[in-house]
């Protein structure tokens, strides 16, 4: 029987295990010795909560799924109808084609024709790797139509929180502010972090050095991203039962942070894991403009992130 996600790829290096699946390109399972470092979810599943998938051409929301670029119109369907938007672009349902498949990595591509939610021609390209230093993801996105073409990425990876679940574990985001959110979801504005409650998970603090997350409820996106020397910034979590954190980076590209408890997930996966997505640009950037990649004819996008497990 073909599994929900299709055609599964399998990667191997030293203790490290990952599954990346045909539908979405998507990080279905990402262990270490037997540990889950990221909240995957069973061959025989289909994908729940955005478990490991790739947002493109736009990461998070559009509202009303309707913009406008360059004097052309476009109209999305709205696939979180109940706030009246359009939701994680449109590449994580659709099948992606088998570029190049070793024992530690595999690259995957997908090309998005135009059409009346996105009418540019784009070319995705990703691979996923595993060495000694963990995991990393690398993107490649050409525009190959004759036109500029919009263009938005995120990922939707979770970081497992351990045994004692969000409330328990300790997470670390080198962010200083917080962009604030109407009903929809969609940002109005933008606040520091410094003297509200989201202190306790942004900033410059160390993972080690904070409090628990606790209680809080976590549906927010965080720009003002410190970029370290290395031209990348790094997040961290610590699981209650962990002796060390996991380590989630990003090179400069990714200038926002989508964090997630998971509070609105059926039980028993409610704060079960913590989603914390790199992002090229804000929720509903195709109809705002903000941070958005334009591409000309030919031009290409690439960008990195990774994960380093607690012990490698």
């Amino acid at each position: 029987m073909i599994p929900p996600s299709g055609t599964q790829y399998r990667l191997e290096h030293g203790g490290q295990r990952a599954v990346v699946t045909e539908v979405g390109a998507t990080l279905r399972t990402y262990e270490v010795r037997g540990s889950e470092v990221c909240w995957g979810f069973g061959e025989d599943e289909m994908c729940g909560g955005g478990r490991g998938q790739v947002l493109a051409p736009w990461p998070n929301r559009l509202r009303d799924g309707r913009y406008e670029f360059e004097g052309t119109p476009a109209q999305v369907p709205l696939d979180e109808p109940e706030r009246g938007n359009a939701i994680h672009g449109l590449v994580r349902w659709a099948p992606w084609g088998l570029v190049e498949h070793e024992r530690s990595a595999v690259r995957l591509e997908h090309v998005l024709h135009p059409q009346p939610a996105y009418p540019f021609r784009l070319r995705i390209e990703i691979e996923y790797r595993l060495d000694d230093g963990g995991l990393t993801v690398s993107v490649r996105a050409v525009a190959e139509g004759d036109r500029r073409t919009p263009f938005g990425l995120g990922f939707h990876g979770y970081l497992a929180a351990g045994a004692g679940g969000v409330d328990a574990a300790r997470l670390a985001v080198p962010a200083e502010r917080r962009l604030v959110l109407d009903e929809r979801m969609i940002p109005v504005g933008v606040e520091d972090v410094r003297g509200t409650a989201y202190e306790v998970v942004a900033g410059s603090l160390p993972c080690a050095a904070r409090e628990p997350i606790g209680a809080l409820r976590l549906d927010d996106c965080f720009t003002g991203i410190a970029v370290g020397g290395d031209g990348r910034w790094h997040a961290e979590l610590l699981a209650s039962d962990a002796p060390a954190p996991v380590e989630l980076w990003a090179d400069h590209a990714f200038g926002y942070a989508m964090v997630y408890s998971g509070d609105t997930l059926a039980e028993p996966d409610r704060r079960r894991a913590v989603a914390l997505e790199p992002m090229t640009c804000p929720p509903d950037a195709l109809r705002t403009g903000d941070d958005l990649v334009v591409l000309e004819p030919g031009e290409a996008f690439a960008a990195s992130w990774g994960i380093v497990p607690s012990g490698l």
